[in-house]
């Protein structure tokens, strides 16, 4: 096994783009609360090459084991603080666990129970507590949610919801974004696709054409609730693959804001089908009558890294695009000289995070003190 750095500060695993994405992912979760670099470190050299996948699922299961004893030991004796710590540590350890395995292996379905059940200890000793909540959203399919409640709010607060792409799990922004919603005095909403389970039934909802359906439901459920200032909700898509919450923001007008991919990705494979299909210009015209078709009612960031996916002159004439139906649009690319220009800003979401609340917090009203 061989880790290092490479001159664009992406870490690589020799063979293995996917545990090389993960380990990235992992370190950079560090500064957030999400892990410890020399956790990461000790797990990936006890890593065994030749039996990689196995090895990895066990050595991550080892340190979230650790975490989570260590948090549960800490609570008993009073000290909550040092248990919070280490449940957000062991929650993403737990889900990176799961990266190699099919979501029916009964290991990543335990894997994914301990993760939640660490989750669910640390909303509950949040001062204001957090909540688990559930979101009717198909029949037999009810999303679920992580409410955090606004820590200085005495009445309606303004609220983020944050949903990633189909296969994110709610558990990372916990330890991702919490922070930053409630040091701006704002409610969080950490929601997911996956339902109330595992995710094992999953499958049977990823390939639907409607999932920005969902969105409209979130904002039924805030909506309900005395705690929520509804002219103040925004909406947060994270991930190459949260257009889904683009169209679902474009058609609810009761948005104040989204951060989001714009419907950029649906964009970028919109044309390259055309380009696949047609030889006579009918991709640039396919791009311009499809998904931009309905406009967003609030104001839209898009954030991209510089390094990512798609070039960032790919994702610049995309945005002139989108700009021409939707003038209150902002585009932000993370360059590799300042970091945070990694897919995801994986890099360096500190960065990314403060540029994306600092804008948040703007659009929602001013700041506490």
């Amino acid at each position: 096994m061989t880790i290092h750095f490479g001159p664009e500060s992406q870490v690589q695993w020799q063979d293995s783009d996917e545990f090389s994405t993960e380990f990235l992912r992992l370190l950079g979760a560090a500064q957030e609360g999400g892990s410890m670099i020399s956790e990461c470190f000790l797990t990936a050299n006890r890593i065994d090459p030749s039996d990689r996948a196995n090895s990895w699922y066990r050595e991550w299961i080892r340190i979230a084991d650790l975490n989570k004893e260590r948090a549960n030991a800490a609570f008993e004796r009073g000290h909550v603080l040092t248990a919070q710590s280490n449940w957000l540590r062991a929650i993403n350890y737990y889900q990176a666990s799961t990266s190699a395995l099919d979501a029916a292996d009964e290991k990543s379905q335990d894997a994914l129970g301990a993760m939640r059940a660490c989750a669910r200890r640390y909303i509950a000793h949040l001062t204001p507590a957090g909540e688990a909540v559930e979101i009717p959203w198909l029949e037999g399919h009810a999303l679920e949610g992580y409410f955090l409640p606004a820590v200085t709010a005495s009445g309606r607060a303004p609220v983020v919801v944050c949903m990633g792409d189909p296969g994110h799990r709610k558990e990372e922004y916990l330890f991702k974004v919490a922070r930053y919603a409630r040091e701006r005095g704002m409610s969080l909403l950490a929601v997911d696709l996956l339902g109330s389970g595992t995710g094992t039934k999953f499958d049977k909802v990823i390939g639907r054409p409607d999932l920005e359906s969902s969105v409209g439901h979130l904002m039924d459920y805030l909506t309900t609730r005395d705690d929520v200032d509804e002219h103040r909700i925004a909406m947060l898509g994270d991930g190459a693959g949260s257009s889904f919450v683009a169209r679902g923001v474009a058609i609810d007008n009761r948005f104040a804001a989204v951060v989001c991919d714009g419907g950029i990705w649906d964009m970028h494979e919109h044309a390259f089908l055309m380009n696949r299909l047609s030889r006579d210009g009918a991709a640039s015209q396919g791009i311009a009558g499809g998904w931009p078709g309905r406009r967003f009612h609030c104001p839209v960031l898009i954030t991209v890294g510089g390094q990512g996916w798609l070039k960032s002159s790919v994702v610049t004439d995309l945005f002139e695009r989108l700009k021409s139906y939707h003038p209150d649009i902002s585009l932000k690319i993370f360059e590799s000289s300042e970091t945070a220009a990694a897919q995801g800003h994986h890099d360096n979401p500190t960065l990314a995070n403060e540029f994306i609340f600092d804008w948040l917090a703007d659009r929602l009203g001013p700041v506490p003190a």
